[in-house]
């Protein structure tokens, strides 16, 4: 499957490896904090936004894999939901920073 320089392929990688990210890593949040090893620390709306920003770095990883590969068409299809959900992060929550 990922032996093909596909910008479909890159597209459905860059929409759902964010989402599993941020599902993996708000399970991590809640674990932790479920351990009291991170009890008290930052509000729920702290672990929300770390945790979306985290899920959407994770298609770093996707990102790196096809670069090397030369796939320059699925790197794009990566890109573009990533850029995407970089904007709604920041609309959603950069502008609660901001205020």
């Amino acid at each position: 499957m990922f032996e093909k320089d596909s910008m479909v392929i890159g597209l459905l990688l860059g929409v759902f490896v964010p989402i599993v990210g941020f599902a993996v890593w708000l399970e991590i949040y809640d674990q932790l904090d479920a351990r009291a090893v991170i009890s008290g620390l930052g509000t729920e709306d702290f672990r929300r936004r770390t945790s979306a920003l985290l899920g959407i770095c994770v298609n770093l990883i996707p990102f790196s894999f096809f670069n090397r590969k030369r796939f320059f068409n699925s790197v794009r299809g990566i890109m573009i939901p990533t850029i995407i959900y970089g904007f709604a992060w920041f609309l959603y929550f950069g502008l609660k920073i901001l205020d």
